[in-house]
């Protein structure tokens, strides 16, 4: 299984055998595939649509520590939250970076005290090395001030930080390969039997072929499916249970022009966000509502985007309309069913559970191959969760077992061939994105800079030897040329437009109908693309 000659779109070519078959090309799936083939397991992957296709592309896009669940004294998952913060943002500076946060004073709801014991809290229970803490501002005279109601006068300001969250799956998959694994999308995992010392199962690729595969172990990391692969393709009993809870988020245009993001409480108790997003939008998120339907069919109702427009209109001067809307996505969170009955107060805590055994059907016990399955979870807490998820199945395989991922970068994140030695990951990217400037002077700013955000030290992939703009080929698309729609579906698994408009890159939000169906065009025009190949030595 480490052979990474290049296979077509259809998934496996051939009977293949592993020490791992990860089922969920989700964040957690990726991270736990990354992990694992760094310790040197033979690694397979299976997703069943495109990466990131659901959960895993429809976050508020945070690395949190989850400030609001302080008030459900979840100060563990806080504290791990926290500590990951910074440990993300070193790994790839190009795609998560700092943000901070206002949240204006509203005196009808939580007290002052209330607030900043609580952020005392979120500065001090972890330690920070990047992150500035928090700080009490006069909304008056201070530029947060200005987009709201002149009834908000006080405000408290804290440090996050940003992820594009989809390609942060797809960067620990590219990882996960170059390390041995192979990955293989809209293949979906159809059967799995447990046997004894192993598990046979059966993936199905886009074009309906069927592949037999040979795992020690195999985990289950469908997010939303979880519990359902389980009970049908697994044939197991579940234990644990989830908590479907879809959040939804709307997009208007730009409502304020400082960096800085927004977090407005509620009168229901809840929180949502207002984000600056893709340099001419502001992301207003997200919703907690039970979901009751078909998992990959999760889409915003007229309540939900009357209740974001009514909670955004309670803080900003300008009124947020439902025809201000340019956008919306939604998804459906996996969370551990906890009793709780509030969504909001559902944990976003995880489980991993392990299973050596299985049931004979008069309830005693025989040994059975390891089952790992991940329940619940959130994206900041992703690598924790998958070094965690490692340190449990290494000794189950008798393989040595040694956290690697805390201090390594992502692909991509390793600028140093522009920048030199690291100084701090925010202050890194900047100087990276004027190096680039200085080396490609005849990139365009724009062009350069999202080549930047997307690609971070992997940009010669696609800028190459180029000399002018036009050795980027057609641009088929605004600022979007052939060169990087073919190094997306030759080393990122993109085959649709879709795919690179809304996942890969989020350039769809800036296209009008025809520009995106160019796009699609060009992916029917062009050859079956090759799964990813094996990238020159050195390149991270």
């Amino acid at each position: 299984m480490h052979a990474r000659a290049n296979a077509s779109a259809a998934g496996p070519a051939a009977d293949a055998s592993c020490d791992v078959l990860v089922v969920g090309g989700g964040i957690n799936g990726a991270g736990i595939a990354r992990d694992l083939a760094g310790r040197g397991l033979r690694v397979v992957l299976c997703e069943k649509d495109d990466l990131a296709q659901h959960t895993s592309s429809s976050s508020t896009k945070l690395i949190h520590g989850g400030l609001r669940y302080l008030e459900y004294y979840e100060f563990s998952l806080v504290r791990k939250a926290l500590i990951e913060r910074e440990v993300l943002l070193k790994s790839a500076p190009h795609i998560m970076w700092p943000l901070r946060f206002v949240m204006p004073h509203d005196r009808s709801l939580r007290p002052v005290w209330m607030i900043r014991a609580g952020l005392f809290l979120y500065d001090h229970l972890a330690r920070r090395e990047v992150l500035p803490g928090s700080a009490t501002v006069d909304l008056r005279m201070h530029e947060a001030g200005e987009p709201l109601k002149p009834v908000y006068t006080k405000g408290f300001v804290y440090s996050d930080g940003w992820v594009d969250d989809a390609r942060l799956v797809v960067l620990n998959l590219l990882d996960a390969q170059q390390r041995g694994a192979r990955i293989h999308t809209r293949t979906r995992c159809i059967e799995a039997r447990r046997g004894t010392t192993g598990w046979q199962a059966v993936l199905e690729g886009p074009g309906g072929e069927h592949t037999k595969v040979t795992a020690r172990v195999l985990v289950n990391a469908a997010g939303p499916w979880t519990e359902q692969f389980l009970r049908e393709q697994a044939h197991q009993r579940g234990t644990k249970g989830l908590r479907l809870v879809k959040g939804s988020h709307i997009v208007v245009k730009k409502m304020f022009d400082h960096p800085m993001a927004y977090i407005f409480q509620n009168p229901d108790k809840r929180i949502i966000f207002a984000i600056p997003y893709e340099q001419d939008y502001t992301l207003i998120g997200t919703t907690d509502v039970e979901h009751h339907g078909a998992v990959g069919e999760a889409r915003i109702d007229d309540s939900e985007i009357g209740y974001l427009c009514e909670q955004a209109s309670r803080y900003f001067a300008k009124p947020v309309r439902r025809e201000d809307v340019v956008w919306t996505y939604s998804g459906v969170r996996p969370l551990l069913d906890d009793a709780s009955g509030d969504p909001s107060a559902v944990t976003r805590d995880y489980l991993l559970d392990v299973s050596t055994q299985q049931s004979n059907e008069d309830g005693s016990k025989r040994p059975a191959a390891p089952l790992l399955s991940v329940w619940g979870g959130k994206i900041t807490t992703f690598r924790k969760l998958a070094e965690e998820a490692a340190d449990l199945l290494c000794p189950v395989l008798n393989h040595p077992s040694i956290g690697w991922t805390a201090g390594e970068l992502l692909p991509g994140g390793d600028l140093s061939a522009y920048i030199g030695a690291p100084q701090r990951p925010d202050v890194d990217f900047e100087r990276f994105d004027q190096a680039l400037g200085q080396r490609h002077p005849w990139l365009p700013p724009v062009l350069r800079r999202r080549l930047a955000r997307n690609y971070g030290g992997r940009i010669d992939l696609i800028v190459g030897r180029a000399q002018r703009l036009s050795d980027l080929g057609e641009e088929i698309a605004p600022h979007l040329h052939e060169a990087e729609l073919h190094y997306l579906s030759q080393h990122e698994w993109a085959r649709t437009g879709d795919d690179v408009l809304w996942r890969r890159t989020k350039l769809g939000l800036h296209m009008s109908a025809s520009q995106r169906e160019a796009v699609s065009r060009w992916f029917e025009r062009a050859h079956e693309p090759t799964q990813p190949a094996t990238l020159a030595a050195g390149v991270r």
